[in-house]
């Protein structure tokens, strides 16, 4: 069960979701310098305030929260970032990070316990928009209760990234940390990529499950746009969303490096390469099959920038030699 929750946690709830070294030291300080003056320019977080979540809907805060409920691993980690560990009471049972979220109260992960929210009595729930369908009546209920929920939307870029991390600091009265955290984001991100300027782009295959039901991301996927970021071919691009593919077309399609993106399966990078066929891909004749951090790579928060480096660096490790 674990095993495929994981699947469905990739492919919807991160759907699709850097520290280089040799970049050059002259650009960075000079980016860093101007991030940080830009940061300590941005507006103090006033209230009330008003902020339209992802249903459309407006939602008026008259101060900041006091008590904050969190039901997706994304929003906690942005909302730990911004600093607010004493104002979350409840959290997704699935978060893992940063530590100190396995120590809050667990209030359910694909279906939730609202009378347990209720009960927490917090000022407002963050919900996330591929989560939907499990609330479906459950908003409501809380509304009905006195408890704002403000729906957080699925990001399909950095770029979105970016806004929602905004967007939960405006709400939260941490507005200055947000950008912040935005702006060390970003300055990472440049570094990473101007560590692949002159890479010769590779044709990539990302694995997110095992056989007998190996899932990929296609194109309009989060991984699809970290790929992009790095001059990076998915070999999967020709299909939409996530979806399950066969070995022959893997084969077939004779990528250069094979991303695997679950952690389930012991020993998954010895397994793979005894696949019946897979001694004829490029990737597996040139031990070229990495294992990323799933969580860094899906999850659409502050250490999205790290997955990003670590991707950049299972794919073009000669980049950052």
């Amino acid at each position: 069960m674990k095993k495929y929750w994981k699947i469905g946690l990739s492919a919807f709830l991160a759907m699709g979701l850097l520290a280089a070294c040799g970049a050059q030291p002259k650009n960075e300080q000079s980016t860093s310098e101007q991030q940080e003056q830009q940061v300590t320019k941005q507006e103090e977080a006033t209230f009330p305030v008003t902020i339209k979540d992802a249903t459309g809907k407006d939602i008026v805060l008259e101060a900041p929260p006091e008590k904050i409920v969190s039901l997706i691993p994304s929003n906690t980690e942005i909302l730990f970032g911004l600093g607010l560990d004493d104002e979350i009471v409840g959290v997704n049972d699935y978060d893992d990070y940063p530590p100190e979220a396995a120590k809050k109260e667990k209030v359910g992960s694909m279906e939730f316990n609202i009378e347990q929210i209720i009960a927490l009595q917090p000022d407002i729930v963050f919900a996330h928009e591929s989560g939907m369908a499990s609330l479906d009546g459950a908003m409501d209920q809380l509304e009905a209760a006195g408890v704002k929920v403000f729906v957080v939307a699925n990001a399909s870029d950095f770029n979105e990234t970016y806004t929602t991390i905004e967007q939960l600091g405006r709400a939260t009265g941490k507005l200055p940390e947000a950008q912040k955290i935005i702006a060390n984001m970003k300055v990472k991100v440049e570094e990473i990529q101007a560590n692949l300027q002159d890479v010769e782009p590779k044709k990539v295959f990302v694995e997110t499950s095992d056989e007998p039901e190996i899932y990929t991301p296609g194109k309009d996927t989060f991984m699809q746009e970290m790929l992009n970021m790095i001059h990076a071919e998915n070999i999967a691009a020709d299909t939409t969303g996530w979806f399950k593919i066969d070995a022959e077309q893997i084969i077939t399609k004779n990528p250069d490096v094979i991303v695997v993106t679950y952690d389930y399966v012991p020993d998954i990078l010895t397994k793979i390469p005894q696949r019946a066929g897979f001694d004829t891909i490029t990737a597996v004749k040139n031990k070229a099959i990495v294992q990323v951090d799933e969580n860094l790579t899906s999850r659409q928060g502050p250490r999205l920038a790290d997955g990003l480096e670590e991707l950049a660096k299972a794919v073009y490790p000669e980049a950052f030699e």
